[in-house]
């Protein structure tokens, strides 16, 4: 018999071990948390339990002095915590990751180290071209919060501060109603022999979810309209209750809207909200009813709707209170503070267990969703379009 002949050595043949890929080791983060200097922002991205957390992992936090006060967390709380404070904000500035609430201004980007890692809301509809071309200037890789998903492909930053302007809206309509508010001196709840206030929610998102939870909770009569006829058998579904629910069909709304004492406005768009309350709509309402405009962030979808501050939340428009804050979970800014810091908090720890940012976006798709730029380069298909630059498809600068 002929020898059979074989590709392999005899050393080959011997079942080897398994050779599995080697992670990089833990790696150590160094957290910048600058004071927020934007108008009215009183948030800031890390709670002292939040700190503390970090801190005990072995990582280190950098804070500028006075970054919690808005939120009602002194210095003391987050020294406590093992957080370090300086006054010099460039030395914040200096660290290699830098967790914002609001995306960091011209001058700050100016600040920042070549190579850094940013994390903050982006608010691309106020942002402009030299922003961009700044950050690629520094070659920074940087995050915006509102594009994360989570497993379940939601927005959690999004949700949970959705969650916060829908319960606010309520809370704050109920006190436009008060006599000193010059309101109808109507209180929200249920009182036995008189009749309930009347409620109109425009969209049925998660704003408009939460805000309907609310008044039902003081007793309110609430009536929820949508186009989307999935978001209105959701909204019944989450709120286990059956509820007057409609179309946007104008003659529904503007019986409803002659009816009701409040109105709250949680619409969304593309590009802009779509007025859905024309100024005749408004006209035809109670006097001393009120509007609070949940999407005057995005225009607002009020006919009469104008940007206000906290400072001066309303203006009267043809005898209906108007209320157009854009930013209203800044108004309650410690539970919107433990709401981001609780969103943060597990994506740093998970980014540090992975050995760094690189293999987060290598393995965490939600993650990646919320990166726009990578070491310089735009990698958001959104920004690209809409202030007309270059961008590259994430998935062939990381392998």
């Amino acid at each position: 018999m002929s020898k059979s002949f074989s590709p392999f050595t005899h050393q080959q043949l011997i079942p080897q071990e398994e050779t599995l890929e080697v992670y990089k080791n833990k790696g150590n983060l160094f957290i910048g948390i600058p004071k927020e200097t934007a108008y009215q922002e009183k948030r800031v991205c890390l709670t002292p339990d939040a700190v503390s957390a970090l801190i005990s992992n072995g990582h280190r936090v950098l804070m500028e002095a006075g970054a919690g006060l808005g939120a009602k967390f002194t210095d003391k709380d987050y020294s406590e915590a093992g957080a370090e404070l300086t006054k010099d904000t460039a030395k914040v500035f200096s660290c290699p990751i830098i967790l914002k609430v609001e995306p960091p201004t011209i001058e700050q980007i100016a600040l920042i180290n070549p190579q850094t890692i940013l994390i903050s809301a982006l608010q691309l509809k106020t942002q402009h071209k030299k922003y961009f071309e700044a950050l690629a200037t520094k070659r920074i890789t940087a995050l915006a919060f509102e594009f994360i998903r989570d497993d379940d492909g939601h927005y959690p930053a999004v949700r949970s501060l959705s969650e916060i302007a829908g319960t606010a809206s309520v809370i704050i309509a109920s006190d436009l109603l008060s006599n000193s508010n010059q309101g109808n001196g109507l209180l929200f709840g249920n009182i036995c022999g008189v009749p309930p206030v009347e409620v109109v929610i425009l969209g049925a998102g998660t704003v408009g979810e939460y805000a309907a939870r609310s008044a039902i909770g003081l007793g309110a009569n609430v009536k929820v309209f949508d186009n989307s006829i999935s978001k209105l058998r959701r909204i019944q579904t989450n709120l286990g209750r059956p509820i007057y629910t409609s179309t946007v069909q104008p003659k529904n709304l503007t019986k409803a809207l002659k009816r009701c004492d409040v109105v709250i406005g949680a619409v969304r768009g593309k590009s802009r909200s779509p007025i859905i309350v024309t100024e005749s709509m408004v006209q035809s309402m109670k006097k001393g009813s009120v509007i609070v405009d949940v999407s005057i962030d995005m225009g607002g979808c009020f006919e009469t709707s104008e940007v206000t501050s906290h400072k001066f939340p309303t203006f009267n428009r043809h005898g209906v209170i108007h209320y157009c804050v854009p930013n209203i979970p800044a108004r309650f800014s410690r539970t919107a503070s433990i709401s981001i810091s609780n969103i943060f908090t597990p994506y740093l720890l998970k980014i540090a267990e992975e050995g760094g940012i690189e293999n987060s976006l290598r393995f965490e798709k939600g993650l990646k969703n919320g990166l726009y730029f990578y070491h310089g380069i735009l990698t958001n298909r959104s920004v690209g379009e809409w202030f007309d630059l270059k961008y590259s498809d994430i998935n062939l600068l990381i392998f």
